[in-house]
């Protein structure tokens, strides 16, 4: 039995930081789809990084408090495609921070990568709800992060489809009874090729993964599943589960999202569409349901569902952040830094395929921050972040 919930009769105000981003422009979906029901929602402001055109588009239907945009360069731009509106506009890094402490019920953090965590920290400090689709947060500065949605007394909900999954069927009243929380991988658009063709494999085969509609960096991680053992990262800091109980297993259909096996051999699971939509609805409903535009499951045409272990020699990005999660420290953090240069240069064309894994290994061995304490504030992220950038970036400087 659940508490008893009543419904909202006012306007909820709701942020959406990286708007113009996957994630971000479905809850702008959801959010719009709302508003012409019922009007549930206030939005006080969106950002982006530097997609002028759809971040005036969005800001023009959902008016606003303010419309950021991270380029500075795009302030201009920005400022002419809203003039008239009486939204706010505002440029930089500073002023996506500002945005984030606005006052609201509901944050969508979903700003790509490290360059999101000072944002999301931002909105954590209100002490409200804030939606985490930046898992970076969690893996470059985990404990810090943790500590301050525990200190602000903020909300965290999760909205990665599988950790979403996780939360849905996770008995947090027993946390001594859960055996084990296993993620699911589609196992990426790479899944059944060998090595030699995986070395020849370009940006666009990399990206174009075969069940979810993502960015180019997390299709990217998708395909190497270094998303997935970020994710591994991620579960362990939001819900307190020891590395040792976590593990992951390719499901290629990408139904089942995530499973929780307790001590009596009970195994529970959240299934559903290959849709963010979905744990983006039921973050931005919480703790209600609400409805969303997604195709609603049907396992008879579906037809057989089938698991697989991954495979670590041609996938070995996985088994790097399981490492690192298990060293701990200022492992996690290098582990992401370096692995957002790989990435970034090999969608450049500067690097082939496997040499991000190489990339990210070769920099956990050189980086001297390996070992060091965690990171336990911003200024620990901003050094060891930068100190593993920079290896990376020599590392792919010598393969060119």
């Amino acid at each position: 039995m659940g508490a008893v919930v009543t419904r909202r009769n006012s306007k909820r105000r709701v942020t959406v930081l990286g708007s113009t981003g996957s994630v971000g422009a479905n809850t702008v979906d959801l959010i719009e789809r709302r508003r012409s029901a019922d009007d549930e929602f206030a939005v006080v402001a969106l950002t982006a990084h530097s997609n002028v055109h759809v971040l005036s588009e969005q800001a023009r239907r959902l008016r606003p408090e303010v419309a950021v945009v991270a380029e500075p360069n795009c302030y201009g731009a920005l400022k002419e495609e809203l003039s008239g509106t009486g939204i706010e506009v505002a440029a930089g890094a500073v002023a996506v921070e500002e945005a984030a402490r606005r006052t609201t019920d509901w944050t969508m953090a979903s700003i790509v990568g490290a360059a999101g965590l000072k944002p999301a920290l931002a909105a954590v400090a209100q002490g409200r709800t804030v939606a985490l689709a930046n898992k970076e947060c969690l893996v470059s500065a985990g404990t810090h992060f943790m500590a301050q949605v525990k200190a602000s007394g903020a909300r965290l909900l999760p909205v990665d489809s599988e950790h979403s999954a996780v939360f849905q069927v996770f008995d947090f009243a027993q946390l001594d009874k859960i055996e084990r929380v296993t993620l699911t991988a589609s196992g990426g658009p790479f899944r059944t090729w060998t090595l030699e063709q995986m070395a020849k494999a370009s940006a666009a085969q990399a990206c174009k993964h075969p069940n979810w509609s993502m960015g180019a960096k997390i299709s990217v991680d998708s395909a190497t599943l270094m998303n997935k053992g970020l994710e591994l990262i991620e579960a362990h800091f939001l819900f307190g589960i020891s590395p040792e109980r976590l593990d992951v297993v390719v499901h290629p259909q990408s139904i089942v999202h995530s499973l929780v096996s307790y001590v009596d051999g009970s195994v529970l699971a959240q299934l559903a569409s290959p849709d963010m939509r979905t744990p983006i609805a039921y973050a931005l409903g919480f703790p209600e349901r609400m409805d969303a535009p997604t195709a609603r499951l049907d396992l008879a045409a579906i037809g057989q569902l089938t698991f697989e272990a991954p495979d670590p020699v041609r996938f070995p990005c996985l088994g790097l952040a399981q490492l690192a999660l298990r060293a701990g420290g200022a492992a996690p953090t290098i582990l992401n830094a370096a692995n957002e240069v790989a990435v970034e240069a090999f969608l450049a064309g500067q690097i082939g395929f496997l040499d991000i894994g190489r990339t990210v290994e070769t920099a956990l061995d050189r980086s001297a921050s390996v070992g060091s304490p965690s990171v336990t504030s911003l200024d620990d992220f901003v050094s060891i972040d930068a100190e593993a950038r920079a290896v990376a970036r020599r590392l792919i400087g010598s393969l060119q």
